[in-house]
């Protein structure tokens, strides 16, 4: 039986493989720190606090004669839509917090 023996390597080959150790452990380094960044990220987004969903109760006080037409729901705002005695009128709540927004009214011309 023959063992075989290897023999000591070059100092061209030593550096070789030293170079391509250093290139490997720079890879790794840059893999680790890319799926590091990815955890992070997904971390982030699952238990990022927007806000816990309080539940509100509340009252819009609409005047005398009134009636609601439609609602509808336009991106973060919730839209109304009031018969007010013959005019039309429109209001904007944010959706999250219930608060007044803007108010659009639609006449007849004398």
């Amino acid at each position: 039986m023959t063992d075989t023996v290897a023999s000591q390597p070059t100092p061209e080959q030593a550096a070789l493989v030293a170079r391509v150790r250093r290139l490997m452990l720079i890879a790794g380094l840059t893999t680790g720190l890319a799926i590091a960044a990815v955890l992070v990220a997904i971390g982030y987004r699952l238990f990022k606090s927007e806000g816990s969903v309080n539940t509100s109760e509340i009252t819009a006080v609409l005047p005398k004669g009134a009636k609601i037409v439609s609602t509808g729901v336009a991106g973060d705002r919730l839209v109304v839509t009031l018969d007010l005695g013959g005019t039309t009128e429109i209001r904007t709540f944010d959706a999250r917090t219930f608060k007044p927004l803007g108010r659009l009214r639609f006449v007849n011309e004398p």
